[in-house]
């Protein structure tokens, strides 16, 4: 057993005594995950002011065998950043690493702290005239060392992609307590396996991020954003491809959202989608455009046109103000907590193959009528990239708790489907503990194997995070 006392008495050399915490008062809102599901325990919360303060922690932590589990703003939904319950785990806090180190606008990078909000980074990129282009429901507490350790997707992906197409460079801490400096900001750097690439979704398991360098653009000129009326699945795909067509890279965002999500939403909320009338699927589409807002307004009015003449919508709300496209974004973005007020639900975050997602929604939503009668499906997402937030609500009178007891059938329903479908059943949130077990099943045993050996050469007592997207013991 490690002596204790004698570890948090180095640690508290290391970080500061006011900065290592082990009273419940001071540990309870590290401890608990943002949906309040799980309650873990930790044998203190450290929170260091540096990276060379990180490192000797981690360090520390490797000489006593103390396992380490990094947090950031704590707001996943897999259970990934918070401890067991055995209490064995430091919380190793990033809060207090949330500087904007550079700001490089001929470059067009920004190199921050891992424990930046991300918020934060994109002001930092807007006073400097550029546009950092990650966004996330949750990006006002959200921190970049979560977002690459999750590789996080948002609504910008389709143009800009997800969080490790926006890095260049990360700052890492070995699970020796060693410091990869890799804050290079190249575009092009062709010198051996690109270790970047392997820490960012490792959740934490291999080292951690303390800092990166992202990537910058130019800020739009003009944004554009449309409320769309679809019939069918299919038929919001056709928008997609004819919007490619139409805008080009300008196309930003296609998001996809069905009646039943309006409905929750209209019902929780103030807020109203813009028809006189309910249609089975919506899209909010928008572009951004770097010419002149005159040039956005007319890509836009040739695209609405030439859909309406081909009869891929029903009807069309074009925003003509910042507070309108505001409005309409709300509509998209107030789906989840107004699900969360209607009641418990089974989520999925979940990615087939774009082509796909109709046959996908078609099919999965027949298979789980059949299993589970009566059923809600409250789906919504990144049509763009082919991620949908495709979750399950109880049928009428079967109370959420009841509902809850078949979470595993359900899952079995969908996750089998989605393979069947060559797609993924993490998307963009991650694996954690939530779904662990899961990948067993759809992961090849060659891609297990290989990533159980990536993680003991890299962590060999596994005190990197355990427990989390691998199911190794300590």
């Amino acid at each position: 057993m490690p002596d204790i006392d004698a570890f948090l008495a180095s640690c508290r050399r290391i970080v500061g005594v006011h900065h290592v915490f082990t009273e419940d008062t001071d540990t309870a809102a590290y401890l608990t995950e943002q949906r309040g599901r799980f309650t873990g325990k930790a044998l203190s919360v450290i929170s260091p002011a540096s990276t060379q303060e990180v490192a000797d922690i981690v360090a520390l932590c490797n000489t006593y065998r103390i396992p380490v589990v990094p947090q950031g703003g704590n707001t996943g939904v897999v259970l990934g950043s918070v401890p067991d319950t055995t209490g064995t785990a430091i919380i190793l806090s990033l809060k207090r690493l949330n500087t904007i180190r550079a700001v490089d606008t001929i470059n067009n990078t920004i190199t921050v702290d891992a424990g930046c909000i991300l918020h934060n980074v994109q002001m930092a990129a807007d006073n400097a005239d550029r546009l950092f282009p990650l966004s996330l429901a949750s990006e006002g507490s959200c921190t970049i060392g979560g977002n690459l350790s999750t590789n996080a997707g948002g609504t910008a992906v389709l143009r800009y992609g997800n969080t490790r197409e926006l890095c260049l460079g990360v700052e890492v801490v070995t699970a020796q307590g060693e410091i990869i400096h890799g804050l290079r900001g190249l575009r092009k750097d062709n010198t051996g396996y690109d270790l970047r690439h392997l820490y960012i979704g490792a959740e934490g398991t291999l080292g951690i991020i303390t800092a990166a360098v992202l990537k910058l653009f130019p800020k739009p000129r003009a944004l554009v954003t449309a409320f769309v009326a679809v019939q069918t699945v299919d038929q919001a795909l056709t928008l997609l491809t004819l919007a490619q067509a139409t805008c080009g890279a300008t196309l930003t965002g296609f998001e996809l959202m069905s009646d039943v999500c309006m409905q929750l939403v209209e019902k929780h909320t103030s807020l109203k989608q813009p028809f006189a009338q309910h249609y089975p699927h919506y899209v909010l589409l928008e572009i951004s455009d770097n010419e002149s807002g005159s040039h956005a307004q007319q890509v836009f009015e040739t695209l609405m046109a030439k859909a309406l003449e081909d009869n891929i919508i029903r009807d069309a709300v074009i925003a003509t103000s910042i507070a309108q496209s505001k409005t309409l974004w709300q509509l998209r973005e107030s789906i989840s907590a107004a699900q969360a007020k209607e009641g418990k639900n089974i989520k999925h975050d979940i990615a087939v193959p774009i082509s796909d997602i109709g046959n996908f929604i078609t099919t999965t939503d027949a298979l789980l009528q059949t299993a589970f009668p009566g059923c809600k499906n409250v789906t919504f997402g990144h049509l763009g990239d082919g991620n949908l937030h495709y979750n399950i609500s109880a049928p009428a009178g079967i109370t959420d708790d009841d509902f809850l007891t078949q979470q595993a059938a359900v899952n079995r329903v969908v996750y089998d489907s989605v393979h069947q479908f060559n797609g993924t059943i993490s998307a963009e949130h991650g694996i954690g503990v939530l779904k662990r077990e899961e990948i067993k099943r759809y992961k090849s045993a060659v891609e297990l194997q290989v990533m159980q050996h990536i993680k003991t050469a890299l962590d060999p007592h596994n005190l990197m995070n355990p427990g989390k997207l691998l199911s190794l013991t300590s």
